[in-house]
């Protein structure tokens, strides 16, 4: 498996340290409020990241945390007027529930921030012992960036002319705003009840120390590899670094990696533009959780995404011409065990496939196997095409969706009809004789909307699960 570091900026292939086992750390969400589909962009990266690893017989023991202490997270619970644990806790099981919707996998750790403050206050004060680490007149606690060589290696930017010796307290800033970054907060009057006692006072954890003292708990000192938004890569991922490394002198990650920015129809996400959408919008819209996350690994995860709703339209157009297909192996093959070898056409498709997605996950190239498998199915199955031979070109789709996780399997064995659904298909059956097109329009999108997708042939309507 090859991938391209941005530490090095160069493609290279992907070794675990040891025992066969990929340790990653992903950056999770902060959970101040609902996650955008810009965030899924990348959590629908690196899960497809996580199951290439699988899909190549590797393991992997992910973290990812959940940041539920920030500047955003006690703001909104100050505003809301009530403790930062249960106002965090709504955007929390959101998020969860969010990524079963979109079929991500679970990391085997999500450490919350504020579970871990002693791992932090431990990190800050090994970094005051080495003389690495001040305390300002506030009673904060700064990061000396003069003082760590190397510091902008992952940004690749010379910071040397741009240091100036300011301190910046914010949590997030810009590369214009080099300067000793806060790893310990003193409380302040609008941090509220929020706060935890430590050698330098009470106060709380600047947002860069979280990651690198959780990460280094659960997946040692060094290890294999680091993900997160191109956004993240500075100032948060440089700081990270810097801590860690100061802090053992050691290398802190070998290997990290950032996806693209993704836009809504050409234009950055925002509030003000009315194209800011949560997945909870989109579900809303009438869209399922797989056209929504058929959309987002549909692209080069180092390419730029517009997320569009013409997009989500074709999504549900390739995903039921992929269902077809897969319908119809299923009944050809019925109870009979994949266990023979596939044809040469399907054993070629999946052959490309695992070239492409171990070519640093080359999703496009993985999906135009994909569908050349879905044509050269469909024609195989015109002729007299066997039970033993339907279910082994779908272990072929199978094996090719352990790092999709698109395709739907068990349609030719769906679930009855429900009767609220039955009575809106006999609506829209009635609607299609009167030629009232718009009406059935209408009811598909209603049934549609409900979870169900209505497909029309010679032979009438036909509705199965999405």
């Amino acid at each position: 498996m090859r991938v391209f570091n941005s530490l090095s900026r160069r493609v290279e292939e992907l070794k675990p340290l040891a025992e066969n086992t990929v340790r990653l750390y992903t950056c999770g969400p902060t959970v101040y409020n609902f996650a955008h589909i810009g965030n899924f962009r990348a959590y629908a990266f690196e899960d497809i990241l996580r199951r290439v690893i699988q899909f190549d017989g590797m393991k992997v023991r992910q973290v990812m945390n959940l940041t539920d202490v920030d500047d955003k997270t006690i703001k909104g619970a100050n505003a809301a007027g009530v403790p930062l644990t249960d106002y965090t806790r709504t955007y929390k099981d959101a998020f969860f529930a969010d990524l079963r919707k979109l079929n991500i996998q679970p990391a085997e750790v999500y450490p919350a921030a504020t579970d871990h403050i002693p791992e932090m206050i431990a990190l800050v004060s090994k970094l005051m012992e080495k003389g690495i680490a001040y305390q300002s007149e506030d009673g904060s606690v700064y990061f000396k960036v003069r003082e760590f060589p190397g510091y902008g290696k992952l940004a690749h930017i010379d910071f040397d002319s741009q240091r100036t010796g300011l301190r910046c307290a914010a949590d997030e800033y810009d590369k214009e705003n080099v300067g000793d970054f806060a790893l310990w907060k003193a409380w302040e009057p609008s941090d509220g009840p929020v706060g935890w006692d430590s050698p330098w006072g009470r106060g709380r954890p600047g947002w860069h120390i979280e990651c690198s003292a959780m990460s280094m708990k659960y997946l040692g000192e060094t290890f294999d590899l680091h993900t997160g938004g191109i956004d993240n890569l500075f100032p948060h991922h440089e700081n990270e670094i810097a801590q860690a490394e100061a802090a053992t002198g050691k290398e802190f990650v070998r290997t990290w990696m950032h996806c693209a920015h993704l836009r809504v129809n050409g234009e950055k996400m925002s509030k003000s533009l009315g194209n800011f959408y949560t997945l909870r919008d989109l579900i809303e819209k009438g869209y399922s959780g797989r056209e929504i996350r058929y959309v987002l690994i549909n692209a080069h995860y180092r390419s730029g995404l517009n997320f569009a709703f013409d997009a989500l339209e074709d999504a549900r157009k390739s995903l039921a011409r992929i269902d077809e297909c897969v319908s119809k192996l299923e009944s050809l093959a019925g109870s009979v065990a994949p266990a023979a070898e596939p044809p040469e056409f399907a054993k070629r498709r999946l052959a490309e496939f695992t070239e492409a997605v171990n070519d640093d996950l080359n999703l496009p190239k993985g999906f135009a196997a994909l569908f050349e498998l879905v044509r050269e199915t469909n024609a195989f199955l015109h002729g007299a095409a066997t039970s033993v031979e339907g279910a082994a070109i779908l272990g072929v789709f199978r094996r090719l969706d352990e790092v999709l996780g698109v395709i739907f399997f068990g349609r030719a064995v769906a679930a009855e009809i429900p009767a609220d659904i039955q009575a809106l298909l006999d609506r829209r059956a009635a609607a299609r004789k009167e030629r009232n097109w718009a009406e059935s329009d209408r009811l598909r999108d209603e049934i549609a909307a409900k979870g169900w997708q209505v497909k029309d042939s010679k032979e009438g309507q036909t509705c199965t699960r999405k």
